[in-house]
């Protein structure tokens, strides 16, 4: 979550094959969803390196997204939206080396890729049901954020509250968002191409060259500043790379 201290929307159990996230509007956590592709933890320090970056395909992209997304129980259109904003990041920002590993990291610890509590990813990439975090408002464990859009985006007049698969809060989004398709609309934080894009930028912006270990965590860390936070992010990232090259290899 980008400028919240700690893990008060989610939190991610073992391996990260089951992540539960309790919604405000609920009165109970809901089921979490069970996962098959198990991410193992990297016990990486702080600092010391960045995750292993896997090129995607220049050819057969579309038969690579899907056999990614049916081995690493990614959505196809959400790992399209991780390559696309790496792709646009790294031209408009070549020095940040941003990977769509990293998003995918980043992804699968804030929401699952989209799909918490039984949301779906439609085609045009927004996310079936809205994903919004916990207020915040001060209770054990939570920062206090008094609302700061009117409740625009996160429906809470009184407090903020992370929102969209990559859980952004109303300020940072205001800052840093942008419009994936360019089609004149709002940036909307619901949307993966959008909540992908913005990530990668607000990221860049934070980290500089995230191909370096203190370029990486100093990004991460500003995104969420726990180091359990950016390990897990640094473990799903670890393995999604190391799977996309077993495809990329034909092993798989």
């Amino acid at each position: 979550m980008a400028r919240v201290g700690a893990l008060v929307v989610l939190l991610a159990f073992g391996t990260g094959a089951v992540v539960v996230v309790w919604k405000a509007t609920e009165p109970q956590p809901p089921r979490p969803r069970a996962y098959r592709f198990a991410v193992p933890e990297v016990a990486v320090a702080p600092g010391t390196a960045a995750p292993t970056a896997s090129p995607v395909p220049g050819n057969d992209r579309t038969a690579w997204v899907q056999r990614m997304a049916d081995l690493t129980d990614m959505p196809a259109r959400t790992v399209q939206a991780y390559v696309t904003a790496e792709d646009r990041t790294r031209a408009a920002t070549p020095g940040c080396n941003l990977t769509w590993t990293t998003l995918a990291g980043v992804g699968r610890v804030e929401s699952h890729h989209g799909e918490y509590d039984g949301t779906d990813v439609a085609q045009d990439g927004t996310l079936t049901k809205p994903i919004v975090g916990v207020p915040l408002d001060g209770s054990p464990g939570v920062q206090a954020i008094p609302d700061t859009d009117g409740g625009r985006l996160d429906g809470d007049p009184v407090w903020d509250r992370a929102v969209g698969s990559m859980q952004f809060l109303p300020a940072t989004w205001a800052r840093w968002s942008q419009r994936a398709n360019a089609d004149g609309q709002p940036p909307n934080p619901q949307n993966v191409d959008d909540a992908a894009l913005t990530a990668a930028r607000y990221l860049c912006a934070s980290g500089g060259d995230l191909a370096t270990g203190p370029g990486w965590w100093k990004a991460v860390l500003t995104y969420n500043a726990s180091t359990k936070y950016a390990r897990d992010v640094f473990s799903g990232a670890e393995a999604y790379a190391r799977k996309s090259d077993e495809v990329v290899r034909g092993n798989r």
